[in-house]
């Protein structure tokens, strides 16, 4: 008699890297509550990790450093899949069952994108699961229908986004080492956009190419983050990170976000380096992280 042939579950395996705003300004409110927004935005090489395999019920696993303050009953990550599958229903498209395991290495609700990206991860490693063919736009409606932020992790390329976020193009960048520095305190977003004393600011203008590291990173100084001055208010600990950047001889600092996550870029690897070992020493108990931006093309 010949053996069966035991079918091996399909297994994909997808990064959700953490997003940066380099740049954030706050441009206006529509009539519904969202704020308009015009930003420079770059993505870590780092993030959290999420695996999809096929198996014969749904099943949603939250393991990692932050894992445990995350709900596993109303998830972005289950919202996606569901959704997603409801798009290849209207399609006539196949998908099958599916375990998922969220490895939760990023700090929860800091400003970096966090459930955001895990969402897009989710968008991302389903549709190769389950070799979806929809076009762009029907993943980019279910991006928006997410999360304001969700169209742009699901790019993970540097971006400039406006609108509430879902107006996206690409920009260049270069790729250069990135300390992450966060205390570790909790910042309401909703709060901080509500406690902002103007909503119409001067969008960030036109960006020319720069023809150094050195050069691009001044040229990011005339910019700002228009919510950092509030969440500093709110979280004294965020302005002490930024300090503390500075104080490491990074080349450009500002918080990510809403924060509490605080960025610092560097021009080589031995002072990133230096800086992480140095902050990680000094705030033992705050979250680092030594990475890389991505690079970005146009």
């Amino acid at each position: 008699m010949t053996p069966v042939a035991e079918r091996r579950p399909e297994r994909i395996v997808e990064t959700a890297p953490a997003k940066i705003n380099l740049a954030l300004h706050v441009t206006g409110r529509r009539d519904d509550g969202y704020h308009l927004l015009d930003s420079l935005v770059t993505f870590a090489e780092d993030g959290d990790e999420l695996v999809f395999e096929t198996a014969d019920s749904d099943s949603f696993r939250v393991v990692g450093r932050f894992g445990t303050e995350l709900s596993q009953d109303d998830n972005l990550v289950l919202q996606a899949r569901d959704l997603l599958r409801a798009a290849l229903d209207a399609q006539g498209q196949p998908y099958r069952q599916v375990a998922i395991t969220l490895d939760k290495s990023l700090p929860i609700a800091s400003g970096i994108g966090g459930g955001s990206a895990d969402a897009a991860a989710a968008l991302r490693g389903l549709s190769r699961l389950w070799k979806a063919d929809l076009p762009a736009q029907t993943l980019l409606e279910i991006a928006i229908q997410l999360g304001a932020d969700v169209p742009m992790c699901l790019a993970s390329t540097p971006l400039r986004a406006r609108g509430i976020g879902e107006a996206i193009e690409k920009a260049a960048m270069p790729s250069v080492p990135l300390v992450l520095l966060n205390p570790l305190k909790p910042v309401s977003t909703p709060e901080i956009f509500r406690s902002l004393t103007r909503r119409d600011n001067a969008p960030i203008g036109e960006m020319t190419a720069a023809p150094n590291v050195s050069e691009w990173m001044k040229s990011l100084s005339v910019l700002r983050n228009d919510l950092q001055p509030r969440a500093e208010a709110l979280v004294p600990e965020i302005a002490e990170a930024c300090d503390l950047l500075r104080q490491s001889l990074a080349g450009f600092v500002r918080m990510s976000g809403s924060g509490a996550t605080c960025f610092g870029l560097y021009e080589t690897e031995a002072a990133a380096m230096k800086a992480a070992l140095a902050l990680s020493a000094y705030r033992p108990n705050w979250y680092v992280l030594l990475t890389r931006t991505v690079p970005g093309e146009i």
